[in-house]
């Protein structure tokens, strides 16, 4: 496929329906009150947040937001790190160059922050996100699977 001709900005506000359907496509399960929860709490979080539309319709057409971490981040060896919370590409529009678009804008952001690195995680089975990391230059650093145990009686 062609690349897509898109624009990059950022949500216009937490209610903002591009947005909205983004998210929803990436967590389809969640109720939109939970989503617009979540947009709020992102933006009150200063996260950095930017919406790809193709030019041709204003279609929206992926998604990224990413986070500056101080805390320990798997993998790395710096700190602040910029942490790729969420990616998504709608997917009548993937293999297109919008997630490298989307990551690209976020490298720049984390090196204006003075971050070194740019880190991220999938899900364990998740080989399609896999495959999509490792082609925007991402490399595995380690593989984890966490536990609990509940605590009864408290």
């Amino acid at each position: 496929m062609d690349t897509l001709a898109i624009t990059l900005v950022p949500p216009r506000d937490r209610g903002d329906r591009a947005w909205l359907t983004l998210r929803s496509g990436l967590f389809p399960d969640r109720p939109e009150p939970e989503h617009l929860e979540d947009m709020t709490a992102s933006l009150a979080r200063g996260h950095y947040l930017r919406l790809a539309l193709a030019i041709a319709t204003g279609t929206p057409a992926g998604y990224v937001e990413a986070a500056k971490r101080t805390d320990y981040v798997n993998g790395t060896s710096s700190s602040p790190v910029a942490f790729l919370e969420e990616l998504y590409v709608a997917p009548e529009f993937r293999r297109r160059g919008v997630a490298r678009a989307l990551v690209e804008s976020v490298v720049e952001w984390a090196r204006r922050e003075g971050c070194a690195e740019l880190a991220s995680d999938s899900l364990l089975d998740n080989a399609a996100a896999h495959a999509a990391h490792r082609a925007l230059g991402f490399e595995e650093t380690e593989r984890v699977v966490y536990f609990r145990r509940t605590l009864g009686g408290v």
